[in-house]
């Protein structure tokens, strides 16, 4: 059970978020259609040396349903009001996906927020629009294909407008917006990842400033599940002790 767990209004929509254990604040951020549910599986390998705040994005969970077009920047800016309302000066933070394409927004336009991070399946510029089959499987219609649609959101409302608006899903991050995130990162990813070209990736790796890069062979888009969990959570928690 959560020790506090909160709807927050910002930005004229609600944010929802958990907290759990005790120490410096970290943050974990979902996928685009996951929810802060998708974490709970890791709270307890983290609880005892950080104050785990499991949060659901713009749109998610228990977050109020997309009111207006899918934008990371304004996704971005959604959770720094909500870090500003709990008081979060500065966060390490762990984000999948979607949550890292946010991470790299936050800390663009925030950088005293984020001291380290770790993104995972998320790297540099990148458009559904580039994958037409994405967007042809992802449609209500197709709902009982993705079991953790209805596992993860309460109503067919937030459903639909998560699926309506991944046609929006688009980042770009330039050479230069890169050269100015300051942050700790580790760039973490599949080689079999088949949405994050490798060229992306170098591209990435040789502007970021203060990043490192850990590819796991023979592993897809979700790099920190199944079999590599262990290893990611002894890895994630040796970089996230770097002062």
């Amino acid at each position: 059970m959560p020790l506090k767990a909160e709807l927050v209004p910002v930005n004229g929509k609600t944010l929802y978020y958990e907290m759990y254990g005790v120490g410096e604040p970290l943050i974990m951020l979902h996928g685009y259609s996951l929810s802060a549910k998708s974490w709970l599986p890791y709270v307890e390998d983290y609880e005892k040396d950080y104050q785990v705040y499991l949060i659901d994005l713009t749109g998610h969970g228990k977050s109020e349903p997309f009111k207006s077009s899918l934008n990371l920047n304004e996704v971005g800016e959604d959770l720094n009001a909500l870090l500003d309302y709990l008081k979060l000066d500065s966060v390490k933070a762990i984000g999948f996906s979607f949550g890292g394409d946010v991470l790299y927004q936050l800390a663009l336009n925030h950088p005293s927020k984020v001291k380290s991070m770790i993104t995972i399946g998320a790297v540099g510029t990148w458009s559904v629009n580039d994958f037409p089959g994405y967007l042809e499987a992802f449609k209500f219609e197709n709902v009982p294909n993705f079991p953790w649609l209805t596992a993860y959101h309460s109503s067919d409302e937030q459903i639909k407008g998560i699926l309506s608006e991944f046609k929006n899903y688009t980042v770009s991050l330039s050479n230069g917006e890169l050269k100015s995130i300051h942050s700790n990162v580790l760039i973490m990813l599949g080689d079999d990842d088949i949405g994050i070209p490798l060229e992306e990736v170098a591209r990435v790796r040789k502007h970021l400033p203060n990043s490192d890069l850990w590819i796991l062979p023979n592993v897809n888009h979700g790099a920190h599940e199944g079999e590599t969990k262990e290893e990611f959570v002894q890895k994630s928690r040796a970089f996230l002790s770097r002062k």
